[in-house]
């Protein structure tokens, strides 16, 4: 797809990259392939900045069965609500906006910092294109620095055992998945950027009332959970209260059913202490895995 043009850019605030987001001209420069859904390649100008975005225009969404109300591109937009509110920004700034298509999403596009991954994973097999942060060794230890997930088929009858970075960035992420219920955390959602930020991405398949967490990020299953995302939940839990901002700004993206168990999953959490595990009703892992 075409690189977008280049403006001289003189730095946007969180508050600024939204207001860019939401209210600058769409261009639509080509089609992300490979997903379910519509994904737009855009830039987004306004007031002399452009950003490259992506566009998920609702009416390119595939029904779910388990998803029947609201729309993907509301539940995008709300895990970015829960990610500013836990402080770590996790997730790119994504707003809700009428498109060249209609209403949908629109995140700013994180150019992926390959650098930062799986260099060092003892015994990593580099051939079978893993994503940044993730690896594939030998053995059924995973090494120091890095959290088992599960044994991987890599072919001619051969496993591997499939690991994620103990990287704290990763551990608030899967903190966050516990949250927003997230169904569908690939390695390919992961996304290292300049400056050792990390991003997740694609959080269409979360806030579900019924407990669908399937994600890569088990390597913490079990673990107390660290001083800070006790922190963090204190806060979310108050955020979440009744007639509190957060809270109204959800009510707006999902259900109340939904809200009521997002409420519920972070009580859990906070009275837990701890990671959660696979529940081993269904798959935790979602496949594709990467």
């Amino acid at each position: 797809m075409p690189a977008p043009e280049r403006i001289p850019s003189r730095g946007l605030t969180e508050a600024g990259l939204r207001t860019l987001l939401a209210e600058g001209e769409l261009t639509v420069l080509g089609q992300v392939r490979g997903a379910s859904n519509a994904v737009l390649y855009c830039t987004v100008a306004y007031e002399g900045e452009q950003r490259p975005c992506v566009y998920k225009p609702v009416a390119g969404e595939q029904p779910l069965w388990d998803f029947p109300d609201g729309t993907l591109a509301q539940r995008e937009v709300a895990a970015y609500e829960i990610s500013e509110a836990t402080g770590w920004g996790l997730v790119p700034p994504t707003v809700l906006r009428e498109g060249p298509y209609g209403e949908g999403m629109c995140q700013l596009w994180i150019e992926a910092d390959e650098a930062d991954g799986s260099a060092g994973a003892s015994g990593a097999d580099e051939a079978h294109g893993l994503p940044p942060l993730l690896a594939l060794v030998e053995g059924e230890e995973p090494g120091n620095g890095w959290k088992a997930v599960g044994f991987a088929e890599v072919g001619e009858g051969k496993t591997a055992l499939l690991v994620h970075a103990d990287d704290p960035r990763l551990r608030r992420l899967a903190v966050l998945d516990a949250v927003i219920n997230n169904g569908d955390r690939k390695g390919g959602h992961l996304l290292p950027a300049p400056g050792g930020r990390l991003y997740g991405i694609d959080h269409g398949v979360t806030f579900n009332a019924d407990d669908k967490l399937r994600t890569l990020l088990w390597g913490w299953a079990g673990e107390p959970l660290t001083t800070e995302a006790v922190e963090v939940l204190d806060r979310l839990s108050a955020g979440l209260e009744q007639g509190g901002g957060l809270a109204t700004r959800l009510g707006e993206l999902i259900t109340p059913a939904e809200l009521d168990a997002l409420r519920a999953r972070v009580e859990d959490l906070r009275s837990s202490g701890r990671h959660p595990q696979p529940s081993g009703e269904w798959p935790a892992i979602p496949w594709p895995p990467v």
